[in-house]
């Protein structure tokens, strides 16, 4: 069946030239959708298939020059989880499913209100009181068919972050509450996952990366039981361009970790004045970077 496969994705491609007169092989995305659906084979999976024979699906030519085919296989590969789908994590499951992440997880309780419309791209007049995970799989279907999603449509706590994480490559931490973001620090670490963290108040904005070793949050904000639940956005609102710059900085972050490509935020905090145009990485730890890598949930770091 694979080379069968393979032969067929082949039989199907076209010579194509990128805007800087590279030549390149392509399949488009019907035809993949046609080869799924008389092969019974996922099309994520013939995309990644093709990706490795050095077809490129159509709908990412425009990534390459930034990554190879194989970096987009991985990315096809990868799962991500994504906690609270209001403005951070609405526009990260935007940029995600455009981009190629093959699956995502998607955790919120909360359900539209009109004071979302302002920021939030999930968010419509005509969805109001329904739920954001809900809308955040909707969108993402209508985007990139090939990406599988599941949703939660539930708030993360202590008795089911564990769960709700399981199996994920990445956490991405869009959360508005300073008590569920350290209980989901608190799992990520417990299953070995990388956190990339972002929060955002007015203008202002900041963004971290978190290994499981860590000391992460509390370098922040301080211990977990002395922190407020709520931060500075109750007193400075949330204007929707600081949303989606941030977001865009988590997608970047995120990227680069599954690729293990670039320079991360770990042990760094960016901040960001975007009222002065001011953007200043700061050191959390003075000491040398430890060394450390992300583990997909439930495996087992070595001793």
């Amino acid at each position: 069946m694979g080379n069968n496969i393979k032969n067929i994705i082949r039989a199907f491609s076209e010579n194509k030239v990128l805007p800087d007169n590279t030549p390149y092989k392509s399949i488009s995305l019907n035809n993949i959708k046609k080869i799924s659906q008389t092969s019974g084979i996922t099309c994520r999976d013939i995309e990644i298939i093709s990706l490795e024979a050095e077809i490129i699906p159509q709908r990412y030519v425009r990534n390459m020059k930034s990554f190879s085919c194989a970096d987009q296989a991985t990315l096809l590969k990868s799962k991500v989880c994504i906690v609270g789908l209001g403005g951070l994590g609405g526009t990260v499951c935007e940029i995600l499913a455009r981009i190629g992440i093959g699956t995502l997880n998607l955790i919120d309780g909360d359900v539209f209100e009109e004071s979302n419309l302002n920021r939030q791209v999930l968010s419509r007049e005509s969805i109001i009181s329904k739920p954001k995970a809900e809308a955040a799989a909707k969108r993402i279907a209508e985007i990139n068919s090939s990406v599988l999603a599941f949703h939660h449509h539930i708030y993360l706590n202590d008795d089911n972050a564990s769960t709700l994480i399981n199996d994920s490559n990445l956490i991405i931490d869009c959360l508005d509450s300073l008590t569920s973001r350290f209980i989901l620090e608190k799992a990520s670490k417990k299953a070995g996952c990388c956190l990339v963290s972002a929060a955002i108040a007015g203008n202002y904005g900041h963004i971290t990366t978190i290994f499981p070793e860590d000391p992460g949050l509390k370098l922040i904000y301080g211990k977990a039981q002395n922190a407020p639940n709520k931060g500075a956005e109750t007193s400075l609102g949330t204007v929707p361009y600081c949303v989606s710059l941030l977001a865009s900085l988590e997608c970047s972050e995120a990227i680069k970790i599954l690729l293990s490509k670039g320079s991360l935020l770990r042990n760094k905090l960016l901040l960001i004045d975007l009222y002065e145009n001011l953007f200043e990485i700061i050191e959390l730890l003075t000491s040398s970077k430890p060394n450390g890598t992300c583990l997909p949930a439930g495996k087992k770091r070595p001793v």
